[in-house]
């Protein structure tokens, strides 16, 4: 039995949030030059070479792994993710790294407000105001100025609302299916989507475009590890108000490495957003104690 070191499983999480950002700032680069759906497709190849290989190392192998008794929602949980990805790195490359991730931040509001219809949970009063609070944030960063309800927003919108249901029908399958089941299918039937979606784009990389996938899969496989470590030894509600760094982490790279800006509502809207999303998980931990 693994024994529970909360300060380590933050020191993980930390690392886990600084790998993704650098993932995202890569997946940026990649898809300006390439074709989302391929780049996505790739990176896909190697996660489920990833999960493959855990699999394997485990008590039971790949057939212990991949045994479930709900594989409808497995698949739909897996391709959902998949397109989520997509959607996201779409958002990156149009509207940019700082203001997407801001406006990705909301997706555990978007989890604790759709936690009701589908998984038939209580919400009450005072989660319900932080939600209002969030989506509050949300409009700031989203105020008259640059890509006030453009399509690029609402991408970034859709990107998190998709997230938010995948988060949600996770938690519906983890009643039934362990957490190994569960990452076994999000890999491999992520691949399978994205390689009957992406292979129709595919297109030559250049050297050193072809080394920087090389390093977002390598990325993408060191992260999931950290972040499957990071749950095995702390306890989910004390880390997961940590996660928000990927939006510090991210914004970093967004505004250093892209030349992107950081703008007053992006900045205050945010930070509105995360109050309220910690205030959710807070408000979570209280009802579970």
């Amino acid at each position: 039995m693994t024994q529970t070191n909360n300060r380590a499983g933050i020191l993980l999480m930390v690392a886990t949030t600084f790998v993704f950002a650098m993932q995202d700032g890569i997946s940026r680069h990649l898809a300006s030059e390439y074709n989302v759906m391929m780049v996505v497709m790739i990176r896909y190849w190697f996660f489920a070479a990833f999960v493959m290989a855990v699999a394997s190392r485990k008590a039971g192998g790949l057939r212990a792994a991949a045994r479930t008794k709900q594989p409808i929602l497995q698949s739909v949980r897996g391709a959902l993710l998949a397109f989520e990805v997509c959607v996201m790195v779409l958002a990156f490359t149009l509207l940019g790294l700082v203001e997407s991730l801001a406006v990705f931040a909301a997706y555990p509001l978007l989890v604790a407000a759709l936690s009701g219809p589908i998984l038939g949970e209580q919400v009450g009063w005072r989660r319900w105001a932080a939600i209002a609070v969030g989506f509050i944030g949300i409009l700031v960063i989203l105020q008259p100025g640059y890509a006030v309800f453009s399509p690029y927003a609402l991408i970034a919108v859709t990107s998190a609302l998709m997230f938010a249901v995948y988060s949600l029908l996770t938690r519906y399958a983890a009643r039934l299916d362990s957490t190994a089941t569960s990452f076994f299918w999000t890999g491999t039937v992520g691949a399978v989507v994205m390689t009957l979606s992406g292979i129709w784009f595919w297109e030559p990389m250049s050297g050193p475009d072809s080394l920087w996938m090389a390093v977002l899969c390598v990325t993408g496989a060191i992260g999931h590890w950290l972040l499957i470590r990071c749950y095995e030894i702390a306890e989910a509600s004390v880390v997961q108000p940590f996660a928000y760094l990927q939006l510090v982490f991210g914004t970093a790279v967004g505004i250093f490495v892209f030349g992107e800006v950081l703008q007053l509502n992006v900045a205050i809207g945010a930070a509105i957003v995360v109050g309220a999303g910690l205030f959710t998980l807070w408000r979570a931990r209280q009802l579970e104690d």
